[in-house]
């Protein structure tokens, strides 16, 4: 797996980023993976991020990991969430301009606040394929607006988490249309720290398979 760090362009300010890309040669397919709310801390080394970002290329998959605007190094100022869908669009349009990447097959992950900025965003862009969702930090309505993707989708949380009790979530991933999947994984909280692997290996997994099924 190799690893590179690089900025791109969002409208008039420029955000940084990091490629995790699989060994050897071809079109891969690829996940971008958006970060906890940075006004907490988030960032794009986040534990469950970088989890997520090291497992998908053993998968044959490339991941891109960034920084939403007012982060680390990327422009701008934070944008309460909404702002933040348009680096979302442009880390997508960043990575289908690459000659290492199926552009037919794009995925986008999103942990907690993360969660929330990647569902509008699935909705609207067909040219998302696939989408999971860690720990989503999502409002009643962004629930609804989750309801509009008909892609498939990939939902976990933790039984101890304290942003969304269990009873909340499962009734929440229950009311989306299939094809879903989605599971409540016991004695993790809204962090997952310990249980970064095995979080890697889930995500990854559901996207090699989703994207197996792909039309080439």
């Amino acid at each position: 797996m190799k690893q590179r760090e690089v900025t791109f362009p969002c409208g008039d300010i420029v955000l940084e980023g990091a490629w995790h890309l699989p060994d050897g040669a071809g079109k891969f397919p690829v996940v971008v993976v958006c970060h906890p709310h940075p006004l907490y801390g988030g960032d794009m080394w986040n534990n469950v991020v970088m989890a997520i970002c090291d497992a998908l290329p053993r998968k044959s998959i490339a991941a891109f990991r960034f920084n939403f605007r007012g982060v680390g190094r990327s422009g701008g100022a934070h944008g309460g969430g909404i702002a933040e869908r348009g680096d979302v669009k442009a880390a997508l349009s960043f990575v289908s301009s690459s000659q290492r990447v199926d552009a037919q097959k794009l995925g986008l992950a999103g942990y907690s606040f993360g969660a929330s900025v990647a569902v509008p965003v699935a909705v609207e862009d067909e040219r998302v394929k696939l989408l999971a969702l860690v720990s989503p930090a999502l409002s009643d309505s962004g629930w609804k607006e989750a309801q509009k993707y008909t892609m498939p989708k990939l939902l976990l949380s933790g039984s101890e988490d304290s942003v969304i009790s269990q009873a909340q979530f499962e009734r929440y991933a229950k009311s989306l249309h299939e094809p879903r999947q989605y599971a409540v994984l016991p004695g993790i909280d809204h962090f997952w720290l310990g249980f970064e692997t095995d979080l890697g290996k889930k995500v990854a997994d559901f996207f090699s398979a989703g994207f197996c099924k792909a039309t080439p």
